[in-house]
């Protein structure tokens, strides 16, 4: 008897074995977007708001300084699900379709054994309102019924994720927002608690649940709208930050620019703190209790993603996945500076039951009842140290944090900095490789174009200091590139900037005049790859 024991013992070990052996083959992928961050705004890239996950994630990871994204939200979306130049894709512009000749991350690893899952913002489905107004805000409202908010081709679920829980359209009322769908159905009314940041985050958790009862791995998106506007943040978060941000944005962005230095994301002998371009000083701020208001719903918002990454690090531990799966986290662009725009196209009048949403006139953001803007002068100080924000192919509209984790894969590399360059084309290379898979001749029927990002693979390991000799960025007329240590940038309509990176991080001297030569050069590179990568274009 003893001896019949000993053998079914042992046959459970081995069984048992070969069960994880086979599960830590190809790692889980988890990618964490979030919307409108700030470059400095999480702790551990030397902001004041409290981001114990993520600061835990780079502890025991690698942070990028120079990692790059499109500029926008839809471009970069685009780029990290396609691996390929927003233009290429058909998202030069926001709120259009993404090319169906271009295949998803999804659809690759799809096909490749993976479970894929999305929770949260696609934004890459054309977004056109209705030809009248008054029916438009009353379809953002939930007061003028439908159920397909875009080509439903286009949604997630027909992009290669078995499941999608999230929204179709890129702005969100965080309480009850508009083109909330699951697949294809659409999600018509939500809780009296709901809060889009905490949705985001519960899907993501059901979904590692679901996909971790076998043994193939999964890859999941997790697109979270927070930040972005509108300031909608819970009273509970926002009570956290009471106070933090009286001494208003100059003095903010100079404790950014020392944080920045004790966290070794810059260096000052190479890096020296820019001008905030917004040109607005707090001494001359007229309503700084306001102002004030507005940083601490945005500091709510982060920090309820940042509790909700803290859940999904939980369960991916109670799950047994956490030692074998890579986990991405980095943002779509800069800091926001919009505010003003009034009601419409994705911009609400009233919520559901009628009442009037106040789009300036109100003492604090972050109800349901409240739209708010963060602003030039608040972005520019979180985007430390940087010059511009969102939409600027400036650095602080294209560089993001960029997070790399993966306890099994980075073992030696915990809590480095990581001083070469990416880009978010590099993404979709990067998960070909961790999943040993190829990219695919035909997708939906039609053949594709060659990839145009890199693995960070040999980046993470140093063998290389740059995933690509030449980088490009175009949207709505600013502009840039990258090649080694040059860089040209222009704003719309603007002239074109030249600086060393290698001795000018932050782009605070531009040396267009004193090397015009250098910047034909590299014009006349951009226009190359401009013509290349748009050929519709001149």
């Amino acid at each position: 008897m003893n001896k019949i024991i000993c053998l079914f013992l042992l046959f459970l070990v081995l069984f048992s074995g070969c069960k994880s052996d086979e599960k830590s083959g190809k790692p889980n992928i988890v990618i964490i977007m979030a919307d409108d961050l700030g470059y400095s705004d999480i702790g551990c890239y030397g902001g004041e708001i409290q981001t114990p996950n993520l600061d835990g994630l780079a502890a025991n990871g690698v942070r990028f300084s120079q990692f790059y994204n499109a500029a926008r939200c839809c471009p970069t979306r685009a780029s990290l699900l396609t691996g390929k130049y927003p233009h290429q894709v058909g998202l030069n512009l926001n709120g259009q379709t993404l090319s169906r000749n271009a295949a998803t991350i999804a659809e690759v690893l799809k096909e490749n054994g993976y479970h894929t899952g999305m929770a949260g913002k696609w934004h890459l489905s054309q977004t056109k309102g209705l030809p009248n107004h008054e029916e438009q805000l009353l379809w953002l409202s939930h007061r003028k019924d439908s159920s397909i908010f875009a080509p439903l081709e286009t949604y997630p679920s027909n992009r290669g994720f078995e499941e999608h829980w999230g929204v179709i359209w890129g702005v969100v009322d965080y309480f009850d927002p508009f083109s909330l769908v699951h697949n294809e159905v659409a999600i018509k009314e939500v809780p009296d608690d709901f809060y889009m940041t905490d949705f985001v985050t519960d899907k993501s958790i059901d979904m590692v649940d679901e996909f971790s009862n076998d043994d193939k791995p999964f890859f999941l998106y997790v697109a979270h709208t927070a930040p972005h506007w509108p300031l909608h943040a819970l009273p509970e978060d926002i009570a956290k930050y009471k106070g933090v941000y009286d001494e208003g944005w100059d003095v903010l962005r100079e404790k950014r620019y020392h944080g920045l230095i004790e966290q070794g994301i810059v260096d000052p002998a190479n890096a020296p703190l820019a001008k905030n371009e917004s040109g607005k000083l707090w001494a001359d701020c007229g309503r700084k209790e306001w102002e004030a208001k507005h940083m601490e719903a945005h500091a709510a918002m982060v920090d309820r993603l940042d509790q909700g990454i803290g859940r999904l690090i939980q369960k991916l531990k109670e799950t047994g996945e956490y030692d074998n799966t890579v986990i991405l986290f980095l943002a779509d662009n800069g800091a926001s500076p919009e505010r003003g725009y009034p009601p419409g196209f994705d911009r609400p009048g009233h919520n559901r039951e009628g009442e009037e949403i106040v789009y300036g006139d109100f003492d604090r953001p972050g109800g349901e009842l409240t739209w708010g803007y963060l602003g030039d002068a608040w972005a520019g100080a979180i985007n430390a140290p940087f010059r511009y924000w969102k939409k600027e192919s400036y650095e602080g509209g294209n560089c993001t944090p960029f997070i790399v984790h993966w306890p099994d894969g980075l073992k030696g590399k915990e809590n480095t900095i990581n001083q070469g360059v990416g880009h978010v084309i590099d993404i979709l290379p990067t998960c070909l490789e961790l999943a040993e898979a190829n990219y695919p001749l035909i997708v939906n029927g039609l053949e594709t174009t060659p990839l145009e990002g890199n693995s960070i693979i040999p980046l993470l390991n140093e063998e290389i200091t740059s995933t690509h000799g030449t980088l490009f960025w175009e949207h709505e007329g600013g502009k840039a590139l990258r090649i080694g240590d040059w860089k040209i940038s222009a704003l719309s309509n603007g002239d074109w900037e030249l600086f060393d990176m290698a001795v000018d991080r932050t782009e605070t001297k531009n040396l267009a005049s004193e090397m015009p030569e250098k910047v034909d050069e590299m014009v006349a590179v951009w226009k190359q790859e401009y013509k290349r990568i748009f050929p519709s274009k001149e």
